[in-house]
This record gives C-alpha cells, sequence and structure tokens, in this order.
C-alpha cells in the first residue's frame, strides 16, 4: 500500500486521547487507604479524583502508570497491576477519552509523605472516602474486587502491610480487604497452622503494656503452600 495513502488514512481518523488512572491503595492504623487528589483543570475541577494522567505519544502504557505513581507517591518499586479499560463513550465530557485503570498496593511508611503533599493528594479511609468524578468510583471498586479474588491464592496483599506486623494488624487487614468480621480466635489458629509467617523477637507494645509478637511473612514457605481462602 502507498505510505502516503496510509498516513492520509490515519490522520483523517477520530482523534481519542488514552490515559492511565491509578488506584491507590495503601494500609495504615488497621484501615485499609486510597490516596485521592482534587482535579485541577478541565470539567469538575475541585472534585476528588483518582490520580491519572494522559499519555505520551511515545510512552507505553506501563509507563506511564509508573510515571504517576513516582510523580505522587517518590515510589517507584511498587506493586502495580492493569485492571480494566474503561471507555464509555460519554465517560468524560466534552472529549473522547479512554482511560487504563492500574491498581497499585504501597506501604503507607515508605511513600514520601512531601511528594504527596506538594503533589495535592490525600489519603482517605477506604469506608469514607468521598464521591468521586466520572466513573472512578466504579474503577475503585473494579480494583478491590480483583485485590480480593487474587488475595486468596497470591501473597500480594503483604504488599501493604509492614514488613513487621502482630497477627491482629494481619487480620485486620483481611477484615478490610474483605469487608467481613473475622473471629479471632479462629484466624490466629489457622494462621499459624499454615506455617506462613516468622515470629520475631520483637514486640509491638503500642496498645498493651504485655505486647504483641510481631511475625514477618515467609515468601518461601507461602509459595508451597498458597492456600489463603482456608483463613475464611
Amino acid at each position: 500500500m502507498d505510505q502516503n495513502k496510509v498516513i492520509s488514512y490515519y490522520s483523517d481518523r477520530p482523534k481519542i486521547l488514552v490515559a492511565v488512572d491509578c488506584i491507590i491503595f495503601g494500609f495504615d492504623e488497621g484501615e485499609l487507604k486510597l490516596l485521592l487528589m482534587k482535579k485541577q483543570m478541565g470539567s469538575k475541577i475541585g472534585e476528588w479524583s483518582l490520580i491519572g494522567s494522559f499519555i505520551d505519544p511515545a510512552e507505553d502504557l506501563n509507563d506511564g502508570a509508573k510515571r504517576v505513581l513516582k510523580e505522587c507517591t517518590g515510589l517507584s518499586d511498587v506493586y502495580l497491576e492493569q485492571s480494566y479499560s474503561y471507555g464509555i463513550v460519554d465517560r468524560v465530557p466534552g472529549d473522547r477519552v479512554i482511560s487504563i485503570g492500574y491498581y497499585a498496593l504501597i506501604r503507607i511508611d515508605d511513600h514520601d509523605k512531601e511528594t504527596v503533599k506538594e503533589f495535592g493528594a490525600e489519603w482517605f479511609k477506604f469506608n469514607s472516602r468521598p464521591a468521586l468524578i466520572f466513573d472512578h468510583d466504579k474503577m475503585v471498586s473494579d480494583a478491590v474486587n480483583k485485590l480480593k479474588r487474587k488475595t486468596r491464592n497470591q501473597s500480594l496483599g503483604f504488599e501493604l502491610l509492614p514488613e513487621k506486623f502482630t497477627i491482629p494488624q494481619l487480620r485486620q487487614f483481611f477484615e478490610e480487604i474483605y469487608q467481613i468480621s473475622i473471629d479471632k480466635r479462629n484466624f490466629r489458629k489457622k494462621i499459624l497452622y499454615m506455617d506462613i509467617l516468622k515470629k520475631l523477637e520483637e514486640k509491638d507494645k503500642a496498645n498493651s503494656k504485655k505486647g504483641a509478637f510481631l511475625y514477618s511473612f515467609d515468601r518461601e514457605k507461602y509459595e508451597s503452600n498458597p492456600d489463603l481462602k482456608a483463613l475464611f
């Protein structure tokens, strides 16, 4: 085919904008949290939004999502996975925009708090987050559902926990992800029986003088027993 005809064919096609939106999860003080920002331009200025960006012409989708994370949290080595694409014609008033959702799991203690502040972002408790613009609430819902499924048979959920944690903190993590109440004694018995945790000599005395032993996740043992379904 003549190269000039190819160029002419594509130049006549309507232009569609492509964006990435990051659903950034954290876990802190026993609660699942979500990083949001107020929209700074275009329609819906001042309303709460996921953190995203249009893709540059020479930029891969994954690279665009990594750039957004780096710009707003200062982190580059975090768990990041594409969730779903969103392309309803009128999802953004006045523009034809297709957005690719990515969910990220970060340890809140690891991110650069000053970078987040300068970026204009803010952490919200997942269960008391504000309403979001466009279809961003659906993006969050879809990402959480995917996280629920993956946490049952992959260790990725532990990306949200600090490196050292108590069993009550671990139970709270699962309660937050699945939005359920888990029996304390049964959970402790099951998680210890699974033998996927390393008991440390340190204790967390934040909530009592006696304190609670800290644990870390044993990834090697987990790989031979990846059945977190047994916890529920």
